[in-house]
């Protein structure tokens, strides 16, 4: 593309952007951003962006409404300084969980935010392991909908685990567990779960084999770690011996560290697809991968229009 690449940060994880930055050999974009006394968020760009191709690294995690707003601010400011292409890339987007219209007189939230973000001025989303694969139609906008198994993949084959079986930990997450099992030549099993109330659910059996079996759970977003909690259970009462879990968006609310730290598990790998810093300083048990590369290449293929999901392949 015409213009030069160019990458900015919002104040959710400026640690990734840097990262990001590291990786594409470019520095990171000058914006001022701050918050009046009454809450309000301000932002100004503190270089020329006139004909450039923007890419806006911003997670809408933890405060979400926080975080959602100040992209929405950001958008807007590069859009009224005349950039030729403004880029939104979200390695976690907010409020996907709330994808579907599943009980009366609910909102489709996942929806409104994707236009939201459309309507403020982004040309274009790059995201990573939507919550469900259909959000992508939410929006307006080409989507560039990236996986992390790539990531999973290195990093679960340096454990060398004999005898792995992957798990997933609901009917959802089936399509991304037996992915990576396919690539691992592991074997493959499914928990049932039924949940009972928001970040409440409840295991009912697993199906598959995993008695004497090695696990590694493989989910997407681990919060409360509620799931987590029940489906460990659940696996040591149906015999399995080591265990182990796989988290691409680690959330980690409320008691999820507690969980984590006070059950058999004996790793759980996570993506910075989120800020971890705080919750690496709480557990051992939590190994940090980075997405940064990942993202990079895709940001470089987007700018010179070449393919992305070459990278999956």
């Amino acid at each position: 593309m015409e213009g030069d690449l160019k990458i900015f940060s919002g104040r959710a994880h400026p640690g990734l952007a840097q990262e990001i930055c590291a990786y594409l050999k470019l520095p990171l974009g000058k914006v001022e951003a701050y918050n009046f006394a009454d809450g309000e968020i301000f932002c100004q760009i503190e270089e020329n962006v006139r004909g450039s191709d923007v890419f806006i690294i911003q997670p809408t995690c933890r405060p979400v409404n926080e975080n959602l707003m100040e992209l929405l601010i950001m958008l807007d400011a590069f859009k009224r300084s005349s950039a030729t292409r403004v880029s939104a890339v979200i390695p976690y987007y907010g409020y996907a969980r709330q994808d579907k219209k599943d009980r009366p007189r609910v909102p489709i939230t996942a929806k409104l935010v994707a236009d939201l973000i459309s309507r403020a001025g982004a040309d274009r989303i790059l995201t990573m392991d939507l919550h469900a694969a259909q959000i992508q139609g939410f929006f307006d906008v080409p989507v560039d909908h990236l996986f992390a198994a790539p990531v999973l993949l290195e990093a679960i084959r340096k454990l060398e685990i004999p005898d792995l079986t992957l798990v997933s930990p609901d009917a959802g997450g089936v399509e991304r567990t037996r992915a990576v099992a396919k690539r691992l030549g592991a074997g493959l099993a499914i928990v049932d779960k039924r949940r009972e109330s928001p970040n409440q659910a409840k295991v009912m059996h697993v199906i598959g084999d995993v008695e004497g079996r090695n696990v590694l759970l493989v989910d997407d977003i681990i919060d409360t770690a509620g799931t987590l909690h029940w489906t460990v259970e659940a696996l040591r009462n149906n015999g399995a011996e080591r265990i182990l879990a796989a988290g691409i968006h680690a959330v980690l609310s409320g008691p999820a560290i507690e969980r984590i730290q006070n059950s058999p598990l004996e790793k759980v790998l996570i993506t910075n697809t989120t800020p971890l810093e705080e919750k690496l300083a709480q557990s051992d048990k939590l190994e940090p991968l980075s997405v940064a590369p990942l993202l990079g290449e895709a940001i470089r293929r987007i700018h010179e229009n070449s393919s992305v999901s070459s990278l999956f392949v």
